[in-house]
């Protein structure tokens, strides 16, 4: 036990650093990148109704992972969210899948984002490219080595300029509203296709990759459980909290910036919300999104960069990373977790495929939430009796209902880019090959219940 003791004293995070409005303020900054550019592709996919009814699907699917996660966490809070879930319901191998899932996601949505970063500085100041990317995970890598509490706070004000940026857009549109601008596409042959709906059914399942954009990485905030101040009641409040309020501002895009502007044209913008702006006479403010849309990129790689380090953090510690990625300074940072998959992360941006990367992300993303639903279920059904300060409303058909969705949405990247979809079950491959010879022979704990006992003795003892 003293071994245990000295090797976890080396690997202890910042307790009681964020209440849930920060764990709320870190789930919007995650997603808020994603309400500014990427969505309205899936226009050119499917129309606005085949679209608005893609978003309907994602926006359920996410609302009801992030209630199935809102209880797993508050009787599981530790920092490998959704991996530790799915350890706990399903051994060391469903939990490494699952951490794996989430780990391309969150390596591979920086390297997407930081690519797009790139071109917004370019329209700015005419800088693009590696130089710009390098810059940019320097700094934020940086500020996270200052500790949780001054990166957390950095990532509100930063995804707070972001969130005045769209309701200042709302409210110039609303008045340029009309119902005739949503449907001004071409009606196609497709099976279903409809003056509603141009591309048909087909269009619907393409567009689910665009739809997540509107949520993606949402669930991230477990990830902060163990520098929460109260996780059982704080993560439940912030994960939801932060739906809401991107309910809100994914309503809010979608219906009036191709209200105002047009369906088919916003389906082709590289910056709808700008060129909205623009078209309806708002040039000076359409000038300020602009910048703005550049705090809300700058947000959600910030606040995934955040993710990622705790999840390695979690991984590592558990044995199913190298150890050493887990070790924290004297601020208790996990300051190679931050750098190790930062330094992944920037060379695959130096591919320029930000589009790539991005679908890539999304087939991560869909098979951790089929897992982390599933781990639901199971844990419902398996361990009735584990403590559970918060209960997920409707129990297992909630978290079944984002299973099945979960599914279907990783189906609609196979429609969309299929070299996408095979590039990252190449990572996963890699990934449990590594596994299988590797990290299942230098596991800390053999099961979950013994590493977070491990870790709950610890923290009494340290």
């Amino acid at each position: 036990m003293s071994e245990h003791k000295e090797y976890l004293a080396k690997r202890q995070l910042k307790k009681g650093t964020a209440g849930w409005v920060l764990l709320a303020g870190l789930g919007v900054s995650y997603v808020i990148s994603g309400d500014f550019a990427g969505w309205n592709f899936g226009f050119a996919q499917a129309g606005w109704g085949g679209f608005a009814i893609a978003s309907v699907l994602m926006a359920l699917m996410y609302f009801a992972l992030v209630l199935s996660l809102a209880e797993m966490s508050s009787a599981i809070p530790t920092a490998g969210g959704g991996y530790s879930f799915a350890r706990q319901a399903m051994g060391p191998a469903g939990g490494y899948l699952t951490g794996l899932a989430i780990l391309i996601e969150y390596v591979l949505a920086p390297a997407a984002i930081v690519i797009f970063i790139g071109s917004a500085v370019n329209a700015l100041i005419g800088i693009d490219g590696p130089i710009v990317y390098a810059v940019f995970y320097l700094i934020f890598i940086g500020i996270h080595l200052a500790g949780v509490g001054e990166a957390l706070k950095v990532m509100m004000v930063i995804s707070g300029l972001a969130v005045v940026a769209i309701l200042a857009t709302g409210a110039a549109l609303i008045g340029h509203f009309d119902v005739n601008n949503l449907f001004d596409m071409a009606v196609t042959s497709n099976l279903g296709a409809s003056e509603f709906m141009p591309m048909g059914w087909y269009g619907v399942w393409a567009a689910l990759p665009f739809a997540m954009w509107l949520f993606l990485a949402v669930e991230g905030v477990p990830l902060a459980a163990e520098e929460a101040k109260n996780p059982a009641k704080d993560v439940p409040k912030g994960i939801v909290g932060a739906m809401v309020f991107l309910l809100f501002t994914a309503l809010l895009v979608v219906v009036l910036v191709a209200g105002a502007a047009g369906t088919n044209a916003m389906g082709k913008s590289a910056v709808p919300l700008v060129d909205a702006l623009n078209v309806n006479g708002y040039a000076s403010l359409a000038t300020w999104v602009n910048v703005l849309g550049l705090a809300g990129l700058v947000a959600s790689f910030f606040s995934i960069i955040y993710g990622y380090s705790r999840l390695v953090f979690a991984l590592s510690r558990a044995g199913y990373l190298p150890q050493a990625l887990s070790i924290t300074s004297k601020r208790k940072v996990p300051a190679r977790a931050l750098v190790v998959p930062g330094l992944l992360g920037f060379a695959a941006s130096l591919s320029g495929e930000g589009d790539l990367m991005l679908s890539m992300a999304v087939v991560g993303a869909t098979v951790s939430y089929a897992l982390m639903a599933l781990s639901h279920i199971l844990l419902r059904i398996n361990q009735p009796d584990l403590p559970r300060p918060y209960k997920t409303p409707g129990g297992v058909v909630t978290s079944a209902i984002a299973l099945l969705l979960s599914l279907v949405a990783l189906t609609g990247v196979y429609a969309y880019d299929t070299r996408a979809f095979f590039y990252t079950f190449g990572l996963f491959i890699i990934g449990i090959l590594y596994y299988l010879l590797f990290a299942k022979n230098n596991l800390v704990a053999k099961t979950a219940e013994e590493e977070f006992a491990l870790l709950s003795q610890a923290e009494l003892e340290l």
